[in-house]
């Protein structure tokens, strides 16, 4: 399958690229520096771009058969690069007849809520992470009302270490007793799974351990 990942370079679509190519798709990876990757695959085409170019990524989604999308902003408490890069990567997947779209948001967007905790809710997506997280909320919006064969990937807080395959997942929103916390390994290669997996699409799907 020929995959482009969006954000190539953050810390979650960087393990997407090599987990997908470890599975034998063909990977394109989009990114402002794609060479950052440091990896060596004759599947791998590195792509330099700016997600929030409509036409740009029109451009770059065109011959893929899947949208992998991890946009992110680093550091930054700011900004709008989730919801407007993935409206240009829904423009695009439509103007080309690409279908499946992975996108990853985050646990605690829209009715997973409710399996936030108080410090979750109040602290850090109620105070000094606000910003990313109505960026993420309105960017799940957009797919969920974009037509495309999608799913939404949320997975909790991010934890170093290697991919344990042990997770719980989709689990009801009201559910508890979750530490909201999940490897890096863990959500990169539940995304790469999705590509060949149509268990969860067009649902909003969440991880933790």
């Amino acid at each position: 399958m020929k995959v482009i990942v969006f954000g190539a370079t953050g810390t979650i679509g960087r393990l997407t690229v090599e987990r997908s190519l470890a599975d034998g798709h063909q990977v394109t990876a989009f990114a402002r520096h794609p060479e950052r990757l440091d990896i060596d695959s004759p599947d791998l085409t590195l792509l330099a771009g700016d997600a929030m170019d409509p036409a740009t990524v029109s451009q770059a989604v065109s011959g893929h058969d899947a949208v992998i999308v991890t946009l992110g902003n680093g550091l930054s408490r700011k900004g709008t690069i989730r919801s407007r890069g993935t409206a240009n990567v829904i423009q695009g997947m439509h103007e080309h007849g690409v279908r499946r779209l992975i996108c990853q948001s985050t646990l605690g967007a829209h009715e997973s809520w409710a399996n936030l905790n108080f410090f979750w809710k109040r602290i850090m997506f109620g105070l000094l992470l606000r910003p990313v997280f109505l960026d993420h909320e309105l960017q799940e919006e957009l797919v969920r009302v974009s037509g495309l064969e999608w799913t939404l990937v949320r997975p909790s807080a991010f934890t170093d270490g290697p991919a344990s395959g042990s997770f719980r997942e989709g689990f009801a929103a009201n559910a508890r007793n979750l530490t909201l916390k999940i490897s890096r390994a863990d959500v990169a290669e539940f995304l790469k799974r999705q590509l060949s997996d149509r268990t969860y699409l067009h649902r909003a799907v969440g991880l933790s351990y």
